[in-house]
């Protein structure tokens, strides 16, 4: 397994959509392991095939207490959510040193293609349901950012240059 480097914003990959994951071959299987390997070491709770430069639809999201708990989706798709919403902080390694809060349904039901080749259908609550939707924003091209007003956007953006230049 490998800790892949994520690509900056704004890299041109990150507004491409991932491509459809036909089946779950031994590469797909490495790449999620790649991808989980890179997602502890930032640490985050989630990370999306299109941040590492791979544009496939491939998601892996871990928000366990103690880890090794990594769901693997292929082709994530959200079927329901519910009408509450909650705030949370959220950020990107694509993004490093800024982050903001967003306002997300509380719970969903999501359809993916799992790892034994299976679509599974899942609810997910809390910080689970927060993490899996900004995976799926980022396989369609969205950064967390672009849920905020303009002016918001715009500032986090500056501030985000403003840390990439000192370092």
């Amino acid at each position: 397994m490998t800790v892949r480097t994520c690509l900056p914003d704004p890299h041109p990959s990150l507004r491409i959509p991932g491509n459809p994951v036909a089946e779950i071959t031994a590469e797909i299987q490495a790449i999620w392991a790649d991808m989980v390997d890179t997602m502890d070491a930032m640490p985050g709770n989630g990370l999306a095939a299109v941040q590492i430069g791979v544009l496939k639809n491939l998601a892996v999201v871990d928000c366990s207490e103690q880890r090794g708990q990594a769901i693997l989706m292929a082709n994530p798709q959200i079927l329901h959510t519910s009408g509450q919403f909650r705030e949370h902080e959220e950020a990107s390694p694509n993004l490093p040193g800024v982050s903001a809060v967003v306002h997300r349904p509380r719970a969903v039901t999501v359809r993916f293609l799992n790892a034994d080749n299976q679509l599974e259908d899942r609810d997910f609550v809390n910080l689970w349901a927060t993490s899996v939707q900004h995976q799926i924003d980022h396989l369609a091209g969205k950064m967390f950012f672009d849920h905020l007003s303009v002016v918001k956007r715009k500032m986090l953006i500056a501030r985000a240059e403003k840390l990439r230049k000192r370092s």
